[in-house]
C-alpha cells in the first residue's frame, strides 16, 4: 500500500462589523436560543495554510502563530473529521495563519482564523464542506461562534449552536456605515462582562425586533433596519456600558442617520447612512467630523450594496492586534492602526 504524500491546502474567511441584532429567540420548536444577525464587511479576514505530513501522529502539530490555541484545535478536529473520508488515518502537519483583523473589537478574528483553518485542513484532503458542517467544527474549537461560513444572505444564526435559525432574506438593504472603536480601540474583555438574564418579556421583545428585521430585509426598507439596529444597541449597552454610546446616537440623529450598530462582544460600532440620501459624501464627511471632535476614532466606510459589500478606509484610527485570544484585563493595550478611509 502506498503512502499518502503530504499535502498543502488553503483557505480563508472574511469577518464583519459586529451585529445588527442579538439576543435571544425561539427557534422552530419554540426553544429559547441565544442568536445574533451579523454585519458582513470584506477587505479584512484570515488566512491558513495547512501541510499535513501523513504517517506523523495527530497530536504532531505545528501552529504558527504559537497563540492560536483556537485554531489548533479546529486543525485537529477537522483533520479527525476529513481523514476517514479519504480513508487515511488521521495524521500531524504544519499549520500557518497569517491574517489583519483586530482583536477584541467583536469583528470575528478568532472565528475569521477557525474557519480558515478548517477549509485549509478540509482542501489538504480534497474535501469541501458543508457551511453546517463548518458551523459545527467551529463551535467545538472555540465554544461560539459567527456566521463567517455562511454565504452574504443575512441570517439569524444560534452562535452557541453552530445552526441557523432563520435565513431573513436575500441580502440586507442597501447601507453605507461610518465605522469607529469605541472606548479608545481598547480590547474588550467580554469574560468580565455580566451574562444578560433575559426573561419572557426580553424574548418577546427580540422575537419583534425579529419579526422587524425579516420585513426590513424583505422590502429593503433601510429605515426599519436602522431602527432594529439601534434598539439592539441600545439593550446591550445593559451589559456593555459604552461611555460613548449616547454620543453615538446623538451624532447619528443630528446627521440624519438612520441608526447605530455595535459589536455585542467588543468596541466597534458604526453610524448607517442612506446611500440614496441627498448630499450623501457630505453626511460621511460631516460624520467623520463629528466622531473626531468627541474623542471617538473613525475607522472605514463600508457599504452592504450587492452583489458584495465595499470598504474604503481611514489612514489612522487605534485597534488592537494580536493574538486572537479572548481579550482579558491584562492584554497590552498599545496603541495599533485598524486599516481604514
Amino acid at each position: 500500500m502506498s503512502v499518502p504524500t503530504a499535502r498543502r491546502g488553503a483557505g480563508q474567511a472574511a469577518c464583519h462589523h459586529g451585529e445588527l441584532l442579538q439576543g435571544v429567540f425561539l427557534d422552530a420548536t419554540g426553544r429559547r436560543c441565544a442568536g445574533l444577525v451579523t454585519l458582513p464587511m470584506t477587505g479584512m479576514g484570515s488566512r491558513a495554510e495547512f501541510t499535513r505530513l501523513p504517517g506523523t501522529p495527530p497530536e504532531q502539530l505545528t501552529v504558527l502563530p504559537g497563540d492560536r490555541t483556537k485554531a489548533a484545535r479546529a486543525a485537529a478536529l477537522t483533520v479527525a473529521e476529513c481523514a476517514p473520508r479519504r480513508r487515511e488515518p488521521p495524521c500531524g502537519g504544519e499549520l500557518r495563519i497569517t491574517g489583519d483583523i483586530p482583536v477584541g473589537l467583536g469583528m470575528g478574528s478568532s472565528t475569521s482564523d477557525v474557519i480558515a483553518v478548517v477549509r485549509a485542513v478540509a482542501d489538504s484532503y480534497g474535501v469541501r464542506l458543508a457551511p453546517a458542517a463548518v458551523a459545527r467544527l467551529a463551535v467545538r474549537a472555540e465554544l461560539a461562534c459567527d456566521p463567517l461560513m455562511l454565504d452574504a444572505r443575512p441570517a439569524l444564526f444560534a452562535q452557541r449552536e453552530g445552526r441557523v435559525l432563520e435565513v431573513l432574506g436575500p441580502r440586507l438593504p442597501p447601507l453605507v456605515v461610518v465605522g469607529c472603536a469605541l472606548g479608545g480601540g481598547a480590547p474588550v474583555d467580554t469574560l468580565a462582562l455580566p451574562v444578560p438574564a433575559y426573561d419572557e418579556s426580553d424574548v418577546r421583545a427580540f422575537e419583534r425586533l425579529r419579526a422587524l428585521l425579516r420585513r426590513a430585509v424583505a422590502t429593503g426598507d433601510a429605515a426599519l433596519l436602522g431602527q432594529v439596529a439601534s434598539a439592539s444597541a441600545r439593550r446591550g449597552q445593559q451589559r456593555l456600558r459604552h461611555p460613548e454610546f449616547d454620543t453615538l446616537t446623538g451624532i447619528g440623529r443630528r446627521l440624519g442617520a438612520l441608526g447605530v450598530q455595535i459589536a455585542h462582544s467588543g468596541a466597534v460600532a458604526g453610524l448607517l447612512l442612506d446611500p440614496a440620501a441627498p448630499r450623501l459624501r457630505h453626511r460621511i464627511r460631516g460624520c467623520v467630523r463629528a466622531l473626531d471632535s468627541n474623542g471617538i476614532a473613525a475607522t472605514r466606510v463600508f457599504t452592504t450594496f450587492p452583489p458584495l459589500p465595499t470598504t474604503k478606509e481611514f489612514p489612522s484610527g487605534p485597534a488592537h492586534r494580536g493574538g486572537h485570544r479572548p481579550a482579558r484585563p491584562d492584554t497590552p493595550r498599545r496603541p495599533a492602526r485598524l486599516p481604514a478611509l
